[in-house]
């Protein structure tokens, strides 16, 4: 993870040199790798809304040849290629995110070790915010709540997001609802404070760009049931 956590660390270091807290490092950090990162969710939530206007004919076609494998795939490339839709679309934006995450904790968890050595630095991650006296001890309570309520926000705006999909309907996805969250707390309990302030913003953000991409998503599916309308009149 060094090595996408060492330019991290760098530009989490310049920030601080400006704001001269590490605290409002933090938060001015997350907000900047947040935006960054917003055409991959972009990607990934249009990739979803495409799959849940896919996904009755998917289930149509598994229903109709699920005693012939062969047929069954033959047909559901066809599909695919009929409605111009990659069913891995969706991942690949998840799989670039996941590094990067790794990277981030990593270096929350540890930043002394990718923020270089000077004297300044190492008592920055020791610095004050709020109500917490050091931001590289656990905050046991405030903070962790706070992590998994947004938590639990979060999760639950994108099981709505997934609606009508595999991943949305799978029985799992009900249960992680509730688990993940209580997971958070307990985790950011244990956490450096500083940690559970990027986790706890991050968060937040994502719930702000879920509520504008839930809007996205229903422009696209309008969209798509209007063209469907069209080619219903054209037959």
């Amino acid at each position: 993870m060094r090595i996408l956590a060492a330019p991290l660390g760098l530009l989490l270091n310049l920030i601080y040199g400006f704001v001269g807290n590490y605290g409002i490092a933090i938060i001015v950090f997350t907000v900047i790798v947040k935006c960054c990162m917003y055409p991959l969710y972009s990607k990934q939530i249009k990739s979803t809304a495409r799959m849940a206007d896919v996904q009755p004919k998917v289930i149509a076609l598994q229903n109709k040849y699920k005693d012939d494998k062969e047929t069954l795939n033959a047909k559901l490339m066809e599909l695919y290629e009929q409605e111009n839709y990659n069913p891995m679309s969706g991942c690949l934006p998840m799989i670039i995110q996941m590094p990067i995450i790794f990277g981030l904790f990593a270096l929350l968890r540890n930043p002394i070790l990718y923020m270089g050595s000077s004297t300044e630095l190492l008592l920055a991650v020791h610095d004050s915010f709020l109500w917490i006296k050091d931001l590289s001890q656990p905050d046991l309570w405030v903070l962790p709540l706070a992590a998994g309520f947004s938590t639990f926000i979060s999760f639950s705006q994108t099981q709505m997001q997934q609606a009508g999909t595999e991943a949305g309907n799978a029985p799992s996805m009900k249960i992680m609802k509730y688990i993940f969250p209580v997971m958070i707390v307990f985790m950011g309990r244990s956490f450096p404070a500083g940690l559970t302030i990027y986790w706890f913003m991050n968060t937040v953000i994502q719930i702000f760009f879920n509520l504008h991409l839930n809007k996205v998503k229903r422009k696209l599916r309008e969209g798509g049931e209007n063209k469907g309308k069209k080619k219903k009149i054209k037959q």
